[in-house]
């Protein structure tokens, strides 16, 4: 009994093991090819993944986070506590809560802040220098992987789970083999004592 217990558990250590290696080889890949593809940020359903690599709006987006924002539409809808993405004057995107809408004539500005700053942002942000909204999913510390994933060595990082996991195939095949030998080695064993004792 308790070695059937002890099969099925390390059946199922087996198969969790090879599932997690198989989603995060994937995972690499996707994110790969779809930073390669769209020549920056990784993109999913019309939403894209950003890497957050500064502290600015902690604690609720952490520094080496991702985060899903939604691009388009009217970038003159936004109002206070929204969390947007801009573009600043040195191409550099940044992501804080609007604190006010400031409207100047025909123009739509946002002053904005990141949480975890004790002031705002010097300047406020043009409707057309908005590039996306926060849609509030965030994953912690993937944002490193992603920036890895985005420089040429980003290729060995689907490189490692790959090997993992024909490693792991392999080992699962050599027990396999293993147990079968062991049963026919019992069998043999049995049938000769069978035999000597007729």
């Amino acid at each position: 009994m308790k070695k059937l217990n002890k099969r099925i558990v390390l059946r199922w250590l087996n198969n969790i093991t090879t599932t997690i290696l198989f989603i995060l080889m994937i995972g690499m890949l996707f994110l790969v090819v779809s930073s390669k593809v769209s020549g920056g940020e990784p993109q999913a359903f019309g939403y894209q993944l950003k890497t957050v690599l500064s502290g600015s709006m902690e604690p609720g987006i952490k520094t080496g986070s991702i985060i899903a924002v939604k691009p388009g539409g009217d970038m003159s809808r936004f109002k206070e506590n929204d969390v947007i993405t801009f573009m600043e004057e040195d191409n550099k995107l940044i992501t804080h809560r609007v604190t006010e809408v400031v409207q100047s004539g025909e123009n739509v500005m946002y002053r904005t802040k990141g949480d975890n700053n004790n002031a705002e942002d010097m300047d406020p942000v043009l409707s057309e220098n908005v590039v996306a909204v926060y849609t509030g999913f965030t994953i912690p510390y993937i944002g490193y992987l992603v920036n890895f994933a985005q420089t040429q060595n980003g290729a060995f990082m689907l490189l490692i789970p790959g090997i993992l996991l024909i490693a792991y195939a392999g080992f699962t095949i050599w027990q396999a083999i293993r147990q079968i030998e062991l049963t026919n080695k019992n069998s043999e064993h049995d049938g000769k004592e069978k035999s000597a004792a007729q």
